[in-house]
């Protein structure tokens, strides 16, 4: 039987209802003197201005987090959660708010409208809260997975979280709209791996990559491009960790920064120390593009296995490296200087394995194209089994670390090992993935990768703010699709990846205009960018897009350190067919699912405003 739902006025009365026969009662202390030592490992700032920061720590045992979040200036309340790309509509959030009287902790959510609302099921749980001489902390937690349908899936990879500060009281938590609080996001990865560090060699050294005093810019986003030289006659050395350098005070600044190696075919560089839009860069420091080291915030020092060590230094390998540091400063704020950058810890004593970085998905060319106003469009890149049995020793490689890399329009990003014709295991996901949030993120477990095997890397984007089509390229309006995995021996294998056969493409053109009264020039003189700039997209031409895509035969990459690639035939490679494929992990819901909310808490903050 179908029961009517209740009027406005009913509703807020069993809102009350609940609140008054649910309320759990938690007298926090107020402590002046300060809490033990944190014993949480991550720690990042979420607003630019540092007023509030959050730490957590995992336990995969309980597959639970742990946060603490500390309100440096604590005003009428905060709310603090997750959404899927960083919105405030649609949030899971826990909110802590005063009615001018009491304050409350409660677990909420967010409508399409930015309403809040009371979670039926509170799976946000308040330990703690304390005053001490920073502001007032916050100690909570939460599952991983609550299966609760207005709470967000705690996943690896990246995490949009998002906050809000309550500047005045509210009557209730429905009275909030989150349309008039100073709001914002940040990104992070919140499941880190739980993995031992290794310990490093007794004759360690260290580097500082830093950029020289600089003033950062009073705009929101700035690329800082700052080169250096190696000293002269600088041997072959193991980087075998890196860390990051931040200057006290701009931790909510410096967003991420990555060291790249500069080619070694160019003698010498400019010492250039400027924006990596300049006018003024040099064009040569764009052959600056091995990635020797990448953090990005909220990112702990990174640690080679034991066995392994990347190279840099010695013959064959470019003295000159480019550090690239992104300052985010949405405030606008002026007159703050800079001295950050990266650490690496070398070694003379060279390890039994160089490490190396491969580059995984597609190639960079406008054959592989995104339609306009697209919300879930897939491209896919393949490393096929002719390459890695060509390519690889018989013992294979260890991959230990990856990193994902698309443009603008990126959302998604996986990488799949396939053995035998069968998916065997995913080696890197991101299933909210964001371009402005890349870093070299270890594996939760090292993955062989054998010859004859397939590595199977897609790219899911999203056009919908585009009118017109988005190719494949270098350009940050165009895109990519790209794993650079790092991974133990060093091959000589350094990019393995396809592209749609060309001639397939053009019969795609062909038959866009027997089906189309707008005609595509499918002449010789015509670029693959003019052939797609003047596809009209209606349904027809997409789907008949993106099922070229699907069954067309490849051309594959697969290239030494040298760009010439192993010797074989390469053009017209069928697609890889793989069955079985991997089956969704099942969900671990927890006992108290389904049961009735345990209501708010009742904090106790020194009053109602600050």
């Amino acid at each position: 039987m179908q029961v009517a739902g209740p009027s406005m006025r009913e509703a807020a009365s069993m809102y009350g209802t609940a609140v008054a026969v649910f309320l759990v009662i938690l007298v926090a202390a107020l402590q002046s003197s300060a809490p033990p030592k944190s014993p949480f490992p991550y720690r990042i700032p979420l607003d630019p201005e540092g007023s509030l920061e959050l730490s957590w720590d995992i336990s995969y045992v309980n597959e639970t987090v742990y946060f603490q979040l500390l309100v440096r200036e604590l005003k009428a309340g905060v709310l603090f959660g997750m959404s899927d790309r960083g919105e405030l509509e649609n949030a899971d959030l826990v909110v802590l708010w005063t009615s001018g009287d009491s304050a409350y902790f409660g677990d909420a959510w967010s409508d399409q409208w930015g309403q809040i609302h009371l979670d039926f099921q509170q799976d946000y749980q308040l330990l703690k809260a304390q005053r001490t001489a920073e502001g007032l902390s916050l100690l909570f937690k939460r599952p991983f997975d609550t299966c609760d349908p207005k709470d967000y899936l705690i996943e690896d990879g990246t995490v949009h979280l998002v906050y809000g500060i309550l500047e005045e009281p509210f009557r209730a938590l429905e009275a909030i709209n989150i349309s008039g609080l100073q709001t914002g996001l940040q990104r992070v990865q919140l499941l880190k791996p739980n993995i031992s560090v290794p310990a490093l060699p007794a004759d360690k050294r260290t580097m500082e990559i830093r950029v020289p005093d600089i003033l950062i810019p009073n705009q929101e986003t700035t690329y800082w491009c700052h080169v250096v030289e190696l000293p002269d006659g600088f041997t072959k050395h193991h980087i075998v960790m890196y860390e990051p350098i931040v200057t006290e005070g701009n931790e909510a600044l410096v967003h991420h920064m990555e060291v790249f190696q500069c080619a070694a075919q160019f003698e010498t560089f400019p010492r250039f120390s400027g924006p990596c839009d300049s006018k003024m860069k040099p064009q040569r420091l764009n052959y600056c593009r091995h990635v020797l080291a990448a953090w990005a915030l909220g990112a702990k020092a990174f640690y080679y296995p034991e066995e392994a060590g990347l190279a840099f230094g010695g013959a064959g390998s470019s003295r000159f490296l480019r550090l690239e540091v992104h300052y985010h400063n949405p405030l606008m704020i002026q007159g703050r200087r800079d001295s950050s950058g990266i650490r690496l810890y070398y070694t003379a004593m060279l390890r039994r394995f160089d490490a190396g970085i491969m580059e995984l998905g597609l190639v960079y060319s406008p054959v592989m194209a995104i339609p306009p106003r697209e919300s879930n469009f897939v491209l896919t890149g393949y490393c096929t089994d002719k390459c890695t049995q060509v390519a690889l020793s018989p013992s294979g490689i260890h991959i230990f670390a990856s990193q994902l890399h698309t443009h603008l329009a990126g959302r998604q990003v996986v990488t799949v090992l396939v053995r035998g014709g069968g998916e065997r295991e995913v080696v890197s996901k991101d299933d909210h993935y964001s371009p402005h949030f890349q870093e070299i993120r270890m594996l939760k477990k090292p993955v062989s990768v054998h010859q004859g095997d397939v590595l199977i890397t897609s790219c899911t984007y999203n056009t919908e703010d585009r009118n017109l089509i988005t190719l494949g390229g270098f350009a940050i309006t165009e895109e990519m699709c790209v794993n650079y995995i790092h991974y133990y021996p060093l091959t000589q294998l350094e990019l393995c990846k396809s592209t749609v056969d060309p001639g397939f493409l053009q019969k795609y053109f062909h038959l866009v205009n027997r089906f189309n009264d707008e005609e595509v020039c499918t002449c010789p003189q015509a670029s693959v960018p003019e052939q797609f700039e003047s596809v009209p997209w209606n349904s027809f031409n997409r789907e008949m897009l993106r099922a070229l895509y699907g069954f067309a035969p490849i051309s594959v990459h697969c290239n030494k350190s040298s760009a010439v690639r192993f010797q074989g035939e390469w053009n017209l490679q069928p697609l890889p067919e793989i069955v079985p494929k991997l089956e969704k992990p099942s969900r671990h819901c927890p006992a108290s699912q389904g049961q009735g909310p345990s209501g708010l808490t009742v904090v106790s903050i020194g009053g109602g405003r600050d």
